[in-house]
């Protein structure tokens, strides 16, 4: 099959990969109807992560089964799936506590790598839900988005405890971010601050429902906070980049006893211990959930209540990945969906 390896800092090459084969009686084996470039993949991409050999790419996807092994019941051949970014046996303590993302049993799919024409999907009873039937092929992008950067984006949202009432303030501009304000807005906050410099996602972040467009960052973005909050910072606050300047400038934005979800992968990110303890603010992030949301969003993507699929605003097939990479990289796509 054809699959994205990346060799090395900016070298993504599409290339010729064994086929999967079930390998434990709880796998599945999909065939990739669209997959896509995460903002994660541009950590190694720009060389911040490492690369120590050749390395498949991705971890969103959607498709339908193949083949299923002896132990699999949840799922069967022909029927098109979602699942998440993390494998999850779904059966576990920390499973049924709902956050699947940290399942003893646990494999991040981008060690499988999804950017492919199949994939194997381990624990697929517990990763994969099926939808009501085969899609229109306009609400795939959804689909796709609900793999992760609208579980994601969800999670930040819940994490952060955005509600009626409520005023959600969202840093960061990527997919993640733009679906986070789409997700406070779902989930019924009176007001979202969504903090962006880029006329193009400013754009669409009204769209998912935005009331307020901030286009300061670091001090001067949590002061043009605390300015529309009557001096007291937003009560919810989604991170979703991962930098030290983000999340300082998600925590200073946040009033005392607000909530903080932060969702981007932290690279180098550290609190100072007095800061933190005199902010009064709720902590709580890291991989989200996003297969305990799967039903629910895919619920409403299915009857068209939401189109988290926007966020894709380039669309290539898989063997031009590598111009999918580059145009994210220099911020001229949101995101890039790859057709196998």
């Amino acid at each position: 099959m054809r699959g994205v390896v990346m060799h090395a800092p900016g070298d993504v090459r599409v290339e010729q990969r064994e086929d999967p084969k079930i390998l434990a009686p709880t796998d599945a084996i999909i065939r990739l109807s669209a997959a896509c470039v995460c903002g994660s993949d541009l950590w190694p991409y720009r060389g911040i992560d490492p690369i120590e050999s050749p390395t498949p790419m991705g971890h969103e996807y959607v498709g339908v089964v193949e083949e299923v092994g002896s132990e699999v019941k949840n799922v069967k051949p022909g029927q098109f799936v979602v699942g998440s970014f993390v494998s999850s046996d779904g059966t576990c303590e920390i499973c049924r506590s709902g956050y699947p993302s940290s399942c003893v049993h646990r494999v991040f799919m981008n060690a499988v790598g999804t950017q492919a024409e199949r994939a194997l999907i381990p624990n697929a009873d517990g990763t994969l839900v099926a939808t009501p039937g085969m899609p229109d092929a306009d609400l795939i992008p959804g689909l796709l988005a609900a793999s992760d950067v609208l579980g994601t984006g969800w999670f930040g949202a819940v994490a952060a405890q955005a509600g009626p009432g409520k005023t959600v303030a969202v840093v960061g501009d990527g997919a993640v971010g733009l679906l986070a304000v789409l997700a406070a807005k779902q989930l019924g906050a009176e007001r979202v601050i969504a903090m962006s410099r880029h006329d193009a996602r400013q754009k669409l972040a009204l769209e998912f429902g935005a009331t307020d467009i901030v286009t300061e960052r670091g001090d001067e973005g949590v002061e043009k906070i605390k300015e529309l909050t009557g001096g007291l910072g937003a009560h919810s606050v989604v991170e979703a980049v991962g930098t030290q300047e983000s999340m300082l400038q998600a925590v200073r934005s946040t009033r005392p006893g607000g909530h903080v979800g932060f969702v981007g992968v932290n690279h180098d990110v550290a609190l100072a211990g007095d800061e933190l303890f005199f902010s009064q603010v709720h902590l709580h992030g890291g991989p989200a959930p996003v297969r305990e949301y799967l039903p629910e969003l895919i619920d409403l993507i299915w009857n068209r209540k939401i189109n988290p699929g926007k966020v894709f605003d380039l669309t290539l097939p898989l063997e031009q990945a590598a111009e999918g990479y580059k145009a994210m990289d220099e911020r001229r796509a949101i995101k890039t969906l790859l057709q196998p």
